[in-house]
């Protein structure tokens, strides 16, 4: 079984930004980000890419696979 794990959590206090922030900016709810950040939830790949222009690193230094 693949998991996933990322950096969002670290990037969101990188960059000083809420979790609705990151909701609004890209466009989910924040219950989303909440199960991302918990490795919880796989994303779609526009969700991921979108996620990885706000912040500005490359989708794969955020989403980290494993398994």
């Amino acid at each position: 079984m693949i998991s996933i794990r990322t950096k969002i959590k670290e990037l969101r206090a990188k960059h000083d930004m809420t979790q609705k922030e990151l909701a609004d900016k890209v466009d989910v709810r924040r219950e989303t980000i909440v199960f991302l950040e918990k490795g919880k939830y796989n994303p779609s790949l526009k969700l991921a890419h979108d996620i990885s222009k706000v912040f500005g690193e490359k989708i794969e230094d955020i989403f980290i696979f494993e398994g």
